[in-house]
């Protein structure tokens, strides 16, 4: 028989401790099971590619929260403890030392993984992905030393990890088969900035490109050979090709699955007393009208909370607009809203894209749709209103940095 009280949550991610800790603030008295197959505690993973990486902070920084904490909130945290499968019609999991345990309510906040390279080669040592601290680790200690580091794939990750190996000293040359970095997030007019961010700092970028293998020496990676036969020599390789939903557990469960765990607004998924939260989970959301996943930091803290408020009863769904932020060389930037490839018709520029002090809005019939400030601070509240408000706004005024984000809120423009 399922418990009356416990609470399991399976992955012991940020989205995970995020949750336990929402449980516990929202006056919840059971029990509550925080379990995870990595055997570090929950911590969160920008830092990995930034300032752990770069060992401009301590690994105690990382985590989400301090060890004691768990035990003063009676978080019974299982570290080193997968899962391996679901049974939603007696409300209880199998772990993989064959004990099973039983539940209320279960949220699955399982993540995601990197996805690896499919080319002869890529089974090499020194083909190097990063997700995990201990990927972090082994990144750095490889930066340390390296005098030529290859980057596949020009995304967040790969800009991220060429601008550590930058700060590192080492060369870096930067491999990308689209037409410019961050092409399907950004647009070709805004992944320019980044493009040239990287080359001034001295970042060898190839757009364009297809790779054929990448070659090594006595079981060691060496190098990356392109498809038109030329060759890049490096010390490493970083993949950085995207990531993938951890979704296993729910498929085999029955649980509807597309790209993640499609959720509903409140975050239940397809089966009773099942929730999910962060980059495993394919959420519909109000605004947009529509299912989308995001693989960001602020998803997983925000989403988790009301992920747990829902399962104590309460009627929340989530509707906050997507946010993510990224730091690279003298670049910081936040991102605000949500737009796909071809469904935006302009962007609006504020600011100066040459000097990189500069606002992106992408707009759709006169409203905005997401707006990206890059080394412009304290906007975040406005853009989001502006997105939000679903208001149509003049293109002009929206340039014009004589005009307030605050005044545009105020005065849209003219429908036609």
């Amino acid at each position: 028989m399922p418990s009356d009280t416990t609470h399991l949550i399976v992955g012991a991610s940020l989205a995970g401790a995020k949750a336990a800790q929402a449980l516990r603030e929202e006056g919840f008295a059971g029990r509550i099971v925080l379990a995870g197959e990595e055997n570090e505690r929950p911590y969160e993973r920008p830092p990995l590619s930034k300032g752990y990486l770069l060992a401009k902070s301590e690994r105690e920084e990382i985590y989400v929260h301090p060890q004691q904490w768990y035990a003063e909130h009676d978080i019974d945290l299982r570290l080193g403890a997968t899962v391996v499968a679901v049974d939603p019609a007696a409300h209880e999991v199998t772990f993989a030392d064959g004990s099973r345990l039983d539940y209320a309510k279960l949220l699955l906040t399982t993540g995601s993984s990197p996805r690896r390279l499919a080319l002869p080669g890529a089974g090499l040592d020194g083909v190097l992905y990063l997700r995990r601290v201990e990927d972090s680790d082994r990144l750095k200690e490889t930066l340390r030393t390296a005098s030529h580091i290859a980057v596949i794939g020009a995304g967040w990750i790969g800009l991220e990890t060429a601008a550590a190996a930058r700060a590192f000293g080492a060369e870096v040359t930067l491999l990308e088969r689209a037409e410019s970095p961050l092409l399907r997030v950004l647009g070709r007019e805004t992944s320019q900035i980044f493009a040239d961010l990287h080359t001034e700092h001295g970042v060898d970028l190839r757009c364009g490109v297809q790779i054929a293998e990448i070659t090594g020496t006595d079981g060691h990676a060496s190098g990356v050979l392109l498809a038109d036969g030329s060759r890049i020599e490096a010390d490493a390789v970083i993949a950085g090709i995207g990531i993938t939903p951890n979704s296993q557990l729910a498929t085999a469960a029955g649980l509807d699955v597309g790209n993640g765990i499609r959720v509903d607004a409140h975050l239940r998924s397809s089966r009773q007393d099942i929730y999910a939260a962060g980059d495993v989970a394919n959420a519909f959301h109000p605004l947009l009208g529509r299912h989308i996943r995001v693989e960001h930091w602020a998803n997983a803290v925000y989403q988790s909370q009301v992920a747990a408020k829902v399962m104590l009863g309460q009627d929340v769904i989530y509707d906050r607009v997507p946010y993510f932020f990224t730091d690279q060389y003298d670049l910081g930037m936040e991102y605000t809203g949500y737009v796909e490839p071809g469904a935006y018709d302009q962007v609006v520029f504020r600011g100066s894209t040459s000097t990189r002090e500069v606002i992106a809005f992408w707009l759709a019939d006169g409203r905005v749709l997401a707006g990206m400030n890059v080394n412009v601070w304290d906007v975040t509240d406005p853009i989001r209103a502006l997105v939000t408000s679903g208001g149509v706004v003049d293109a002009q005024q929206l340039a014009d940095t004589n005009v307030s984000l605050a005044d545009l809120l105020g005065h849209p423009g003219r429908a036609d």
